[in-house]
């Protein structure tokens, strides 16, 4: 059994035999972190940063979390709007006036973040670099129709969601997504998350392994009528550009400690180690359904709050928000139990756009390690 080093508490001892069981099958380098009141009880980590195995991870180890970024950039739509700064309910074009053409003056911010707002993809061909020139991208979606009538259909928005919001946070603060999240809620926090990551950070980064037998997807799970645009092959993840920009969807790099402990203000009313991002109520707003159905880019059951996919029957507790990332990361919010489980890795498996069985064996071991 591959040895894991880091901190675990007696009652969330499963969550340790889970990861080294990980470790010893599927991962090839992973961490764990489970906080519970807002404080670590869990901070695991083990295995290799590279596929051959020399390179061991370590504490402060970062990898691209693909959509685990989702949850960041949502979070700071939240705490602008428990600032009274943003208004989920407004017109998107309040903030982004463009916005507002070809039949888009009623999209709502909240749209945005439920993945109701029929913009699931540009419309237009799109390269990877194009997603690195923000003005363009961006000016491109304000342009575009909607596929569907808005609020009237959730389509998981894969890689627009990050340009959507990330334009109404820069247009409402007059700061960039990434500069904003790292100024208000990482750094206050504490937490070693980026989007947009400068490059003294570069050593500390796992390179994403993706499966060798074919290349992957992040848009694996679009219907043929609706492909993704752009196609982002995994390999990008570890390109000097792709590091450097700012991609609220999906460029977010951090570790299973800094996804929990920014989440974890999420899980305890807003507040977490003496810090208030938050009130209570602003909390309550992730859980605001925003649509119930069969998400009609996933092909699956979906119901999506806001920037969260919400609890349908599955998890133990009623007031619980999650979302993961392409190959396998994740974050769980559970509100009842003040609980948050974070687990960030670097090899990816090909399980399409909702994860493998990696995570759910892990906040299976949480929950064992909850009621214990």
């Amino acid at each position: 059994m591959v040895e894991t080093s880091g901190t675990c508490t007696d009652q969330f001892a499963p969550v340790r035999e889970a990861l080294a069981a990980s470790l010893d099958d599927k991962d090839v380098g992973a961490s764990v972190a489970v906080f519970l009141d807002g404080e670590p009880v869990v901070d695991l980590w083990g295995g290799h940063t590279d596929e051959a195995r020399t390179v061991p991870w370590e504490r402060d180890t970062l990898t691209n979390t693909w959509s685990t970024t989702k949850t960041m950039t949502a979070l700071c739509a939240l705490v602008l709007a428990d600032r009274g700064v943003l208004d989920l309910d407004a017109p998107v074009a309040h903030y982004w006036p463009e916005f507002a053409a070809n039949g888009k003056d009623d999209v709502r911010v909240r749209h945005l973040l439920g993945h109701t707002a029929g913009l699931p993809t540009w419309d237009v061909p799109m390269t990877v670099e194009d997603l690195y020139d923000w003005p363009a991208a961006t000016a491109r979606l304000a342009a575009q129709a909607p596929a569907w009538k808005p609020g009237a259909e959730g389509g998981y928005h894969a890689i627009t969601y990050g340009h959507l919001v990330g334009e109404v946070i820069h247009r409402a603060t007059g700061r960039t997504p990434g500069v904003f999240f790292a100024e208000e809620i990482a750094g206050p926090l504490g937490a070693d998350f980026h989007i947009g990551l400068p490059a003294e950070h570069d050593h500390r980064v796992a390179p994403v392994i993706a499966p060798p037998e074919r290349v992957l997807d992040p848009n694996a799970a679009l219907p043929r009528d609706r492909p993704g645009n752009p196609h982002v092959p995994s390999a990008t993840a570890n390109t000097e550009a792709w590091r450097r920009a700012e991609l609220p969807a999906a460029n977010g790099h951090g570790n299973a400690r800094s996804v929990a402990a920014v989440q974890s203000v999420l899980s305890c009313g807003g507040t977490a180690r003496g810090v208030r991002l938050l009130s209570e109520a602003g909390c309550e707003r992730a859980l605001e359904e925003q649509f119930a159905g069969t998400d009609s880019v996933l092909g699956v059951p979906m119901r999506w709050g806001m920037g969260y996919g919400l609890h349908s029957g599955q998890l133990p507790n009623p007031r619980t928000c999650f979302w993961g990332g392409w190959g396998g990361s994740m974050v769980l919010v559970d509100m009842d139990a003040r609980l948050t489980v974070a687990y960030v890795m670097n090899r990816m498996l090909d399980a399409g756009a909702l994860g493998d069985d990696r995570a759910f064996l892990i906040l299976g071991a949480a929950y064992e390690g909850l009621s214990g």
